[in-house]
């Protein structure tokens, strides 16, 4: 009896491994993670929480019944206060990856639905260790470099050059990340990738997806101290959940 309860506890502790923490848990490892970069977040958090609780306290005592109204406004509250930790944890993640080689790679990795990203650079070069990451949408092509823009010129003409010869008809559009002139700073790659116009149907992205991948085979390997998917901002955490 004593070994059967003993397996049942093992197994019972070992799914709670694979669950991973729970949301109160990541919740506070996000708090944790911000506060680094921003040690006044908690009064940030209190002050907007409170204010939304108060306007409807005051809503409340205007329309003659505030305690109903003080109960609506808590679950507000919390949603503004988990909405502004959810911005300022982004933040802080892009501040404590930017400059390290795959920052834009991770960047990519939180674009929402309607995108197919490429988890490894599409192009690389060795020696001056600059990369070309490469995300698919509705826009078209999106290649996003990190290097000088003038000497990762070379990596985007090639790849450019391979993108023809499968999809001569789709636009390719280039981004070069970094915070120096004619760069676009790792904060901003999403928002300005999404401001892009929308040229294809989803159904012609997957598509397009699918002659990507002859292109596999010809993909050069990641030089070493190079895994852009080890430095993905975690999703969920940022979002609260």
């Amino acid at each position: 009896m004593t070994s059967s309860r003993d397996e049942k506890r093992a197994q019972q502790d070992k799914k709670k491994k694979n669950k991973g923490p729970g949301m109160f848990a990541q919740m506070k490892q996000v708090y944790a993670m911000t506060r680094t970069s921003e040690p006044r977040i908690g009064w940030i958090l209190f002050f907007w929480a409170a204010a939304v609780l108060i306007a409807f306290v005051l809503l409340g005592i205007l329309l003659k019944n505030w305690i109903t109204w003080t109960i609506i406004g808590i679950p507000f509250a919390l949603l503004v206060a988990v909405m502004i930790l959810s911005r300022k944890a982004e933040k802080a993640a892009f501040g404590q990856i930017e400059g390290q080689t795959g920052a834009s790679g991770a960047a990519l990795n939180s674009l929402r639905r309607g995108w197919i990203v490429e988890q490894q650079p599409v192009a690389i070069n060795p020696r001056t260790q600059d990369v070309v990451f490469r995300a698919l949408g509705r826009p078209g092509i999106v290649l996003v470099t990190e290097g000088t823009p003038a000497r990762v010129s070379s990596l985007v003409n090639q790849e450019k050059k391979r993108l023809k010869r499968v999809i001569p008809n789709v636009p390719v559009h280039v981004i070069h990340s970094g915070n120096g002139e004619g760069q676009t700073p790792l904060k901003k790659i999403v928002p300005q990738m999404k401001k892009l116009p929308k040229q294809l149907t989803q159904q012609e992205v997957h598509a397009i997806n699918n002659r990507l991948s002859s292109l596999q085979n010809n993909m050069l390997p990641i030089p070493k101290g190079i895994d852009p998917s080890r430095m993905r901002p975690d999703r969920q955490a940022m979002r609260g959940r």
